[in-house]
């Protein structure tokens, strides 16, 4: 699949601000690519502790006011307790052979490619694992094109304790067939080996929708509790690190409610305000906070086909909602913002009032967006 230039050069940026500062994969939204990275065998250098690292908050100016101490303490982080019994120590073995996917594959490659996996399958059984994955390599090199020999291979490789073996096999799978339930089995156990309890949990549920067989439903009996725990623990923390954004923001309007124009003068009634940057944002958000209104923060890209089935619809409401502040920010123009706001997806929709969130809306689900939108512009 051929990307556009702007695609393109954007990931030559995000390349090479990896290469200049590596930390940033230690993101935790970037935690599916650094698996994806270790799953090829890459080796992720330790994050670096900056000054940086201990702010968790940025003030978005450096006004002239008292500070509130209590405000500019770090949040510290509990540990999360998870069951950990089955997570293995990762397998950094040279990566396995690969088919060349442009060779052509005629019946007799085929016939012979079968009769490999046939004898692999006996292995299997007969407990020789490491003579079943040169019988299935040997299937693979003669069949590239088949997502289930790689799948098989995969599952093999998991039965050996490599899990990273296995998500590559998985991968290849997967890019040959999107649709393999084998492959998002084997990738969802492999994670699973891993502590990857998210990721585990997703590629299990796919594989549970597309062919469900009880070995995936006891291996998310495992998996899911520690996912929930992770999910549940990011969700308190994000939300405290937004209250605390949200007061100081609170705090610092209070201390320049003489500066500036006067707040209705920042705001468009009925109508939809872009938003570029964080200047901006804040700008907004106090003034909506000052006359009390309620806002509404939209974020959304040009590539997203969900966002341009609501914005229609979100432009309309502004209309129908002229006192309530309807924001949008581009991730892509905007990503101080979106960075600030811990964006993973889009379209999602912030509710902010008196400078506290009090909803959200993820997903393109427009009865739920006008629903809350009644419920809080009231």
């Amino acid at each position: 699949m051929d990307m556009d230039a702007r695609r393109l050069e954007e990931l030559k940026y995000f390349v090479d601000h990896c290469k200049a500062n590596p930390s940033i994969l230690h993101t935790p939204s970037l935690s599916f690519f650094r698996s994806y990275l270790e799953s090829l065998g890459a080796r992720i250098p330790p994050k670096v502790k900056t000054e940086e690292d201990d702010e968790e908050f940025h003030d978005y100016k450096k006004p002239n006011f008292p500070s509130d101490n209590s405000m500019d303490e770090d949040i510290v982080e509990s540990d999360v307790e998870l069951d950990s019994a089955d997570v293995v120590e990762p397998d950094n073995d040279p990566p396995q052979k690969m088919g060349d996917p442009s060779r052509e594959v005629t019946e007799e490659s085929q016939d012979a490619a079968q009769i490999s996996k046939s004898k692999a399958v006996n292995a299997i059984s007969e407990g020789n694992l490491n003579e079943a994955i040169d019988h299935l390599t040997e299937a693979i090199m003669l069949n590239p094109i088949s997502a289930i020999l790689y799948a098989t291979r995969g599952s093999v490789f998991i039965k050996l304790k490599k899990p990273n073996a296995a998500i590559r096999d998985a991968n290849a799978a997967l890019q040959i067939n999107p649709d393999s339930a084998k492959g998002y089995k084997v990738r969802g156990i492999a994670r699973a080996m891993l502590g990857l309890w998210e990721e585990a949990a997703s590629d299990l549920h796919v594989a549970s929708r597309i062919d469900f067989d009880e070995e995936i439903n006891e291996v998310l009996k495992k998996v899911e509790p520690n996912a929930r725990r992770i999910e549940e623990h990011r969700r308190k923390y994000e939300r405290l690190r937004k209250e605390r954004e949200l007061k100081k923001m609170e705090r610092e309007r209070r201390w320049r409610s003489a500066e500036g124009p006067e707040a209705a003068s920042v705001l468009k009634d009925g109508q939809v305000i872009g938003v570029h940057a964080l200047d901006e944002l804040d700008t907004k958000l106090t003034a909506a906070s000052r006359t009390s209104q309620l806002a509404i923060l939209y974020f959304t890209a040009t590539w997203c086909g969900p966002c341009r089935y609501m914005s229609p619809l979100y432009t309309s409401l502004a209309g129908k909602y002229p006192k309530v502040v309807f924001l949008k920010v581009d991730i892509d123009e905007a990503r101080d913002v979106a960075a600030r706001w811990n964006i993973s997806s889009v379209p999602t929709f912030f509710f902010i009032k008196n400078g506290s969130e009090v909803d959200k809306v993820i997903g393109a689900d427009k009865n739920s967006l006008e629903e809350k939108i009644a419920r809080h512009a009231s």
